[in-house]
C-alpha cells in the first residue's frame, strides 16, 4: 500500500536549525531547508530564510515556489523585479539567476523537478 506523506502545517513545521546563507551578501542572514519528499528527480519541501540580500540560480532544475509567510524583492538578471509575499506563486526555471532581497523572514514552500540529464 502506498500512502501519503503530510506536513500538517508547512507554515509552523519547525524546519531545523537555521545556518549562515552561502549566498547572502548581508552579515548574519541565515537559512534552513527541510525536505518532506523526494524520488526521480522531483523534491520538495519548505524553506525559511532572514531578512538580507543574497544570489540565487537555478542550474538543472526547475524550481516552483509558493510564498507562505514573509515578503521579499526578488531581481532577475536583466534588472527587472517583482514582489512576493504570502500567497505568491512563481516559478524559476532551469537556468535562471537572481538576487532575493527578503524585507522579513520569509518562509516558502517549493518543489523542484531536475532536468534530465542528456
Amino acid at each position: 500500500m502506498v500512502k501519503a506523506t503530510v506536513m500538517k502545517n508547512a507554515n509552523t513545521e519547525n524546519p531545523g536549525e537555521h545556518l549562515p546563507k552561502p549566498t547572502s551578501s548581508t552579515p548574519g542572514q541565515t537559512e534552513v531547508s527541510l525536505r518532506l519528499w523526494a524520488r526521480e528527480g522531483l523534491k520538495t519541501g519548505i524553506w525559511e530564510a532572514t531578512p538580507g540580500v543574497s544570489t540565487s540560480t537555478r542550474p538543472g532544475y526547475d524550481e516552483i515556489c509558493q510564498i507562505l509567510s514573509g515578503t521579499a524583492t526578488i531581481t532577475e538578471e536583466d534588472g527587472t523585479s517583482f514582489e512576493v509575499g504570502p500567497g505568491s506563486l512563481f516559478v524559476t526555471p532551469a537556468g535562471w539567476t537572481g538576487t532575493w532581497t527578503i524585507h522579513e523572514t520569509m518562509r516558502k514552500m517549493w518543489v523542484v523537478a531536475d532536468l534530465p540529464q542528456v
